[in-house]
């Protein structure tokens, strides 16, 4: 009797795993390696070979909410009905003009490359945000990466001690890894002056009893690992590794923007967004390959013209500050500084004084190789229509990728046996490059 109790308490227990890492890590929808995503395209088409990168590191300004393209890169000064009270001011490079709440990115724009002619398919903030991050539509049934996780995948971690991709902000929507192992998603830092918290061993626990306690919880794992010899359970013994390593190596102070002067501190400005731009620049130098920040409220449907100024006052601050730094450290050649959002706001100003959401909208680009002090594409005199050049969210991502070097052509299966490609169809904009 107690046999069969134990029999069938054991039973239970084995049923209740095999449901948990069902329900938790999907184990059981597909156990799928990730040698099945790296192999060659064999019968899909040959891959073309890598161009030459022109830039090792990212670093994504993300306006989270639709950015303004009138009253930022791409004003209308002839047009007043239009521009309501935002003007444009001259810049630094000849024929291009900006709105006058950048006034410091003015004096910058020598390096930098606006793109006014981006076009997008959906108004609609997640799915506008998704295409923008990945290249491809929301889905229920799959989930893609973003630009990071490409870059993680097929080059791998710039530091072995470091994530190969780091996210700056408070955006729960973001993509990820995708379908890749999460080992290729960032790691998400929410408060850039906050550091990694919980990365030291809790007071009175020494490495000797730390690592007791690591052996006794891979002891403990070790049958259940056996049992599900799957992805997404080795991506959460790799997670436990990779946190480890990073905890014992002095590439932590990476993330310590304690260690940087007062003065460095406050020209970034002391908002959350410019000590995140601050830490991308930290990263990026000791070896972070891709780091995006995010920069949120541009939903200006109500008081555009009070929202709007205040947030480029913020932007204008840390990117120009960013692009000071990464110049006079001599890593703006290498390092791409990405800007823009996923979407802009209507020429037309609605009853509240706001702008609502619009499919065109403006990119910028600036070093890793991009020709600075130029425009690519244009909008009509109401900044309503593209009428030169038209870029889409997959072309800009495929100019980022080409900028990086990765294969745009090798496709990649998911785990569902899909055919995917870096940036869809998207053609990168060679031309802007230097």
């Amino acid at each position: 009797m107690n046999a069969l109790r134990s029999s069938h308490s054991d039973l239970d227990r084995r049923r209740f795993m095999a449901g948990t890492a069902k329900s938790l890590l999907g184990v059981g929808l597909l156990p799928a390696a990730e040698h099945l995503f790296r192999q060659k395209a064999l019968g899909a088409g040959a891959a073309s070979a890598s161009q030459v990168p022109t830039a090792r590191n990212v670093i994504y300004l993300y306006m989270t909410g639709g950015q303004s393209h009138l009253d930022t890169w791409d004003p209308k000064p002839e047009n007043k009905e239009v521009m309501g009270a935002t003007k444009a001011i001259k810049t630094k490079a000849d024929g291009i003009q900006i709105g006058e709440y950048l006034p410091r990115m003015a004096r910058q724009m020598q390096h930098a490359c606006v793109i006014n002619s981006m076009a997008t398919n959906t108004g609609a903030h997640e799915q506008a945000n998704y295409y923008m991050h990945t290249s491809f539509g929301l889905r229920g049934t799959i989930r893609h990466p973003g630009l990071g996780a490409w870059l993680s995948f097929y080059q791998g971690a710039g530091n072995p001690s470091l994530p190969p991709y780091v996210f700056i902000g408070n955006d729960s929507r973001h993509p990820g890894a995708g379908f890749f192992a999460k080992k290729h998603g960032p790691l998400m830092v929410s408060n850039p002056e906050a550091g990694l918290q919980n990365v030291r061993p809790a007071k009175g626990v020494t490495d000797e009893r730390f690592a007791m306690r690591r052996d006794l919880a891979s002891a403990m794992d070790e049958a259940f690992q056996a049992e599900w010899q799957t992805r997404n359970v080795k991506a959460y013994a790799d997670m436990y590794d990779d946190a480890v390593r990073l905890m014992k190596s002095d590439d932590l102070r990476a993330f310590d923007l304690t260690q940087e002067s007062e003065a460095v501190r406050q020209s970034y400005g002391k908002e959350s967004f410019g000590q995140g731009c601050l830490l991308a620049r930290r990263l990026v130098e000791h070896g972070v390959r891709f780091v995006e920040v995010s920069l949120g409220s541009w939903d200006t449907h109500t008081a555009n013209f009070i929202n709007t100024p205040r947030l480029c006052d913020v932007l204008d601050t840390a990117l120009s500050a960013l692009v000071a730094d990464l110049n006079a450290r001599g890593l703006l050649e290498s390092t791409l500084i990405v800007v823009s959002s996923e979407f802009g706001r209507t020429p037309k100003i609605n009853q509240n004084q706001g702008r609502d959401h619009f499919p065109v909208f403006s990119s910028v680009l600036i070093g890793g190789g991009i020709k600075g002090g130029q425009k690519y594409g244009a909008t009509d005199k109401d900044g309503a229509a593209v009428t030169e050049n038209k870029v889409s969210p997959p072309d800009l991502n495929a100019t980022i990728a080409y900028a990086l070097g990765l294969p745009l052509e090798q496709v990649i299966y998911s785990p569902t046996k899909r055919p995917f490609t870096v940036a869809d169809k998207g053609q990168p904009l060679t031309h802007l490059f230097a």
